[in-house]
């Protein structure tokens, strides 16, 4: 893969259903969605913003933060997480932010 600042929705394309684990956890993660939506403004970035969109066990929750992932099949990145809200009882859902 590339440097993280060079990353595009079409590098994580081939993960999608895979496992991201959290180092130093049990928790497994899937990528379940990659949200490509254009706003206007974006066409001047460097590269097209994107995020990735995880889903994992109700309980735990993995906090916030910058965490080495170890995706299956694929690289070990550092990746900002943040648990979103999700209505749904049975799993919580993440987000990966790169703009």
């Amino acid at each position: 893969m590339h440097r993280i600042d060079q990353l595009t929705a079409d590098d994580f394309a081939p993960y999608l259903t895979k496992a991201f684990r959290p180092a130093g956890t049990d928790l497994e993660l899937t990528l379940s969605s990659i949200d490509q939506r254009e706003f206007p403004g974006w066409e001047a970035a460097a590269r097209r913003p994107f995020s990735l969109i995880l889903r994992g066990p109700h309980d735990p929750v993995l906090p916030e933060g910058l965490h080495h992932i170890v995706i299956e099949e694929g690289p070990v990145l550092a990746l900002y997480i943040i648990p979103v809200l999700t209505a749904a009882r049975d799993h919580q859902d993440y987000q990966i932010v790169f703009n």
